[in-house]
């Protein structure tokens, strides 16, 4: 897999917005169901030139959702489940492109 299509997004939420300015230096991003931690990792360093300590991945689960449908009925189906990954900066390291978000 190329380093491109491990990661799919970065997650500009408020908790990894915390995580990122807190003193850990911890990145989330949204990556490909199919990559592990090490290509996580070799991804991020790659595409953003920096060095990398560890990395946590989260397996998210699809949601269960309602859709009302004409003549009063209701379906239901589930969102698409994706894989968050959490990787820790070294010291003294940063990405640029997040600092102006």
């Amino acid at each position: 897999m190329e380093n491109e299509e491990i990661i799919i997004k970065p997650l500009l939420t408020e908790k990894a917005n915390g995580m990122r300015e807190g003193k850990r230096h911890r990145y989330a991003f949204q990556v490909s169901p199919r990559a592990n931690k090490i290509q996580i990792r070799h991804a991020v360093e790659k595409l953003f030139k920096v060095k990398t300590t560890a990395c946590s991945i989260i397996n998210v689960s699809g949601k269960q959702k309602t859709m009302g449908l004409a003549g009063g009925k209701r379906a239901t189906g589930f969102t698409a489940s994706w894989k968050k990954a959490y990787v820790t900066l070294a010291e003294n390291q940063k990405i640029d492109q997040f600092e102006g978000v």
